[in-house]
């Protein structure tokens, strides 16, 4: 799902942004997990933990495909 869509889901159609922000104050991120949102164009986009912890996003949604 692309920060767009969820904003869609939740009734703001142009509301990727805010999303994001919301996103990045998620503190329970591996029970609600904002880590499966990605940008518009397929690519991971920003992280609570900063764009140089992208790796962690990456990995968990690696481990998650591995395990499902």
């Amino acid at each position: 799902m692309t920060y767009g869509q969820q904003a869609k889901a939740v009734g703001v159609p142009n509301g990727a942004r805010p999303v994001g922000s919301a996103n990045a104050l998620n503190p329970l991120p591996i029970i609600l997990p904002c880590h499966r949102v990605i940008g518009s164009d397929g690519k991971l986009r920003g992280y609570a933990g900063g764009t140089d912890q992208l790796y962690i996003k990456e990995f968990l949604i690696n481990h998650e495909r591995a395990n499902l």
